[in-house]
C-alpha cells in the first residue's frame, strides 16, 4: 500500500503533537511546579477596557481653576454632551436630562426625567465642587448611576463647563 505525499505529511504532523505533548506529561511527572507557582506565573487577565489609558486629574479646589476658565472654553468641551443633554431654557430631556439652570439645583429634581436610584436618593446641590467631583468620574461619584460617559479627564476642562452651564443658569450661585 503507497501512501501519498499529504497523507505522509499529515502522519508526521500528528506523531510530533503526540511527542510534544507526552513530552511535556513526562516533564510534569518529573519535575513537579506547585500550583501556587503556576498561578504566580501567569499573566493577570484583565479586559483592556477596566485599564484607563489615562486617570482623570484629581479634583482640586475650584475657586482658582474657575478664575482661570471661560465659558468659551466650556463651550467647546460641552460639545461632547450635546448628544445627551439640552442646555436650552426649556429644553427637551434626552438620554440626560435638561441641565438649563443645574449649577445650584437640587440633585435628580428635573421634572420629566426619569433619574438612576442612585442618583435619586442623593440630597443636595449641584455646588461647583459636587459638579466638578462628578464631571471627572460620574460612575465614581454615583455608583449606580445610569450616565454612560466616562468623565473629563483635565480640571481646566471640568471648570469651564461648569461655567458654561452657570452662564446658562437663571440665578447661579456666587462664583467661590
Amino acid at each position: 500500500m503507497e501512501f501519498s505525499l499529504l497523507q505522509k505529511f499529515g502522519a508526521a504532523l500528528l506523531i510530533s503533537a503526540w511527542l510534544v505533548w507526552g513530552s511535556n506529561i513526562v516533564a510534569d511527572i518529573l519535575v513537579p511546579v506547585p500550583e501556587a507557582a503556576r498561578v504566580a506565573e501567569a499573566p493577570a487577565a484583565t479586559p483592556a477596557a477596566a485599564q484607563p489609558a489615562e486617570l482623570p486629574e484629581e479634583p482640586q479646589e475650584i475657586g482658582p481653576l474657575l478664575a482661570a476658565a471661560s465659558a468659551d472654553a466650556g463651550e467647546r468641551v460641552y460639545n461632547r454632551c450635546k448628544a445627551c443633554h439640552t442646555i436650552e431654557q426649556g429644553g427637551q430631556h434626552r438620554v440626560g436630562p435638561n441641565l438649563w439652570d443645574i449649577v445650584g439645583a437640587p440633585k435628580a429634581a428635573k421634572d420629566g426625567f426619569s433619574y438612576s436610584a442612585a442618583l435619586a436618593g442623593m440630597a443636595g446641590e449641584w455646588t461647583y465642587e459636587n459638579l466638578d467631583h462628578f464631571l471627572a468620574n460620574p460612575k465614581g461619584y454615583v455608583e449606580g448611576t445610569k450616565m454612560s460617559f466616562a468623565g473629563l479627564r483635565k480640571a481646566s476642562d471640568r471648570a469651564a463647563v461648569i461655567l458654561y452651564l452657570r452662564d446658562h443658569a437663571e440665578n447661579p450661585p456666587p462664583l467661590p
